[in-house]
């Protein structure tokens, strides 16, 4: 078996209007402009690390780090992305960074690693943070945010939309699939969210990515991975009628690799697209917050990723400017280190869909 690596486009300090998207394809570099800041930035084809310091993530990664103090917070994170297409022949992971998310100093970040095609992902890119913001915006200001059913309540209208949208079409998808069943309705996307406040940090995943946190030095799941064989997503999967088959791997009907995501309606009651969620306080011995495919984490282990990042955090890089939500050097380097270490133990990696689907 070859490994065929392949190149990758990596965007660190640079600003980007709210109204593009930054699409970050490996086989094509192309010249980036500057633009002022704030911004909102949506990475298509991408994986990233972001970090939140107290002076200012086919496999996809997003980071987010240290505060002295976390009531001194005024600072959008800072993050840092990179992207690996890997042996297939087209790019179907997405990221969505959203530096001023509903409030100036609420974050949103997003990983969607699809599967089946590309649509999914891209789909859930740029409309997730809407519909997020959406349900937040229905809360009054004297009533705190009931973040596990906000989030649920999301990710299953963004179900719903991907649902539709095959069953409707859409006259602008370029993906392979061009949206027409049957081979629309075996497309899907994992999605592991992270809403970033001074105050919490919100992680909703549905799926095999996952999100790692690092404090003090010690690696925290905050998601549990959505795979056929663990035991409770087993039990659910046969109490719908379905069935979990060992070829390559547990997979749903033999298929899937993973017993939750968005999209997949042809595995649909036994394939949910609801998420677990977590809220952690913060403290100020937070340093990050790593999102991550399976295309990292089948490979690397949560602590040798937070050591990495941790390392690149600590190098000396230059600092992007005070008060600027931008891409951070540091948090960048680290993606691209995880990266790096991820496609040098890849070569016996399993795909995460059955023989004769991608």
């Amino acid at each position: 078996m070859r490994l065929e690596l392949q190149p990758f486009k990596l965007v660190t300090d640079v600003a980007v209007p709210p109204s593009s998207t930054l699409d970050i394809t490996p086989a094509n570099r192309q010249k980036v402009e500057l633009f002022p800041i704030p911004f909102s930035l949506d990475c298509g084809n991408a994986e990233g690390i972001c970090k939140t310091v107290e002076d200012s993530e086919n496999h996809s990664i997003s980071n987010s780090s240290k505060s002295e103090s976390v009531k001194l917070l005024e600072e959008a994170p800072k993050f840092g992305m990179t992207s690996v297409r890997g042996r297939r022949r087209d790019m179907e992971d997405a990221v969505s960074i959203q530096a001023s998310f509903t409030t100036k100093n609420t974050s949103f970040f997003g990983v969607f690693d699809g599967h089946g095609c590309s649509h999914v992902a891209m789909k859930c890119r740029d409309r997730l943070h809407e519909i997020v913001n959406e349900e937040v915006e229905g809360f009054k200001e004297e009533k705190p945010v009931e973040w596990e059913e906000t989030m649920k309540r999301s990710f299953i209208k963004m179900d719903k939309e991907v649902e539709s949208c095959c069953v409707e079409g859409d006259n602008s998808s370029n993906c392979r699939c061009e949206l027409k069943t049957p081979q629309c309705d075996a497309a899907g996307s994992t999605a592991v969210v992270a809403v970033v406040t001074p105050e919490k940090i919100v992680v909703s995943n549905c799926g095999d990515s996952r999100a790692v946190f690092c404090r003090n030095g010690v690696a925290i799941p905050l998601s549990s991975d959505h795979k056929p064989d663990r035991p409770d997503e087993l039990l659910r999967i046969q109490k719908a009628g379905g069935r979990v088959i060992y070829w390559d791997g547990a997979r749903v009907l033999g298929v899937l690799a993973m017993s939750r995501a968005i999209g997949d309606n042809y595995l649909k009651p036994f394939v949910i697209p609801e998420p677990d969620v977590t809220v952690t306080e913060r403290t100020g011995e937070d340093e990050c917050l790593i999102l991550a495919s399976d295309g990292l984490w089948d490979v690397v282990s949560n602590d040798t990723a937070c050591g990495v990042v941790r390392m690149c955090l600590r190098a000396r890089t230059p600092p992007s400017p005070p008060g600027s939500p931008s891409s951070d050097a540091a948090a960048a380097r680290a993606a691209t280190e995880s990266s790096d270490k991820a496609l040098l133990r890849c070569i016996n990696s399993v795909d995460q869909v059955g023989p004769g689907q991608e």
